[in-house]
């Protein structure tokens, strides 16, 4: 539609407005989407979806305020791709709405929680002029202070990876490996971390990044993104009603491949 407004973003009213925050019965642990079978509480009082029954996660929680799709995703698009740095203001009001889930957790930590967005390799960020994800997270940050500490320049990317798209999710892993390192453990030891990126799509990134800040001494990992890829999005829960915990090979909102890859990884770590 024809901008009227004088605006920096080339986005209208209504498409901005049609950005809508995640809604319906998600995962605890991880955020996706939960199906009759696991929408009750377990006994830790968490929704856990299948894969987060099964498996330890390297973090806490992981939060995001949409789906990974439609207007937010062109909208993160804009930001990533085109250049248009006027976006990350919009994305950082998201995220901060996001992470507003996560305060009463946050509250609890005995010092600031280090805010660490998810670092570019080098070249890429040259390339870019810039990195998505800590632009959004110091956006972020003018809706949410107190609590909350940008840190940059501690967690990096040390070796240049593949573009993860159309890889299984072993492969994703291995294409992560290694892949991330902590500059300056110091400054981590001790601290409580709360990492930010643009999306979270399987969770691979998210992992391997808390992976490796837990090593460095960080006491707990908090994960928030702006948008985050729903599996099941467009399955007709209605008519997964029947759906059996027993048989969740036979249900396509469940990566089987996820858990056996995710256990693996525990087992090794």
């Amino acid at each position: 539609m024809p901008l009227l407004n004088i605006s920096r973003l080339p986005v209208c009213p209504d498409c901005l407005a049609g950005m809508d925050p995640i809604a319906g019965k998600v995962c605890s642990v991880c955020g996706e989407r939960v199906l009759s079978a696991y929408a009750d509480y377990d006994a830790e009082g968490l929704r856990r979806c299948a894969v987060c029954r099964r498996v330890e996660r390297p973090f806490v929680r992981a939060v995001a305020y949409g789906s990974y799709d439609g207007g937010l995703r062109e909208l993160i698009h804009l930001l990533k791709y085109n250049g248009v740095r006027p976006a990350a203001s919009v994305l950082g009001r998201m995220l901060a709405e996001a992470i507003v889930a996560l305060e009463p957790d946050l509250k609890q930590a005995p010092a600031k929680v280090l805010v660490i967005p998810v670092p570019l390799y080098r070249t890429k960020r040259r390339q870019r002029g810039f990195n998505q994800a800590e632009l959004i997270a110091r956006a972020a940050l003018k809706y949410q202070a107190g609590q909350l500490e940008l840190a940059t320049g501690i967690l990096e990317r040390i070796r240049d990876t593949h573009s993860q798209i159309g890889l299984t999710s072993h492969q994703r892993r291995e294409n992560l490996r290694g892949a991330f390192a902590v500059a300056r453990a110091a400054q981590v030891t001790g601290r409580e971390v709360l990492l930010v990126d643009d999306v979270y799509t399987t969770g691979t990134t998210a992992s391997e990044c808390a992976r490796v800040l837990r090593r460095a001494g960080a006491t707990q990992v908090w994960v928030a993104t702006v948008a985050r890829t729903l599996k099941n999005t467009g399955f007709n829960v209605s008519k997964l009603q029947g759906f059996n915990v027993e048989n969740v090979g036979n249900d396509a909102s469940v990566e089987l491949e996820d858990f056996e890859t995710l256990k693996l990884e525990t087992l090794k770590h």
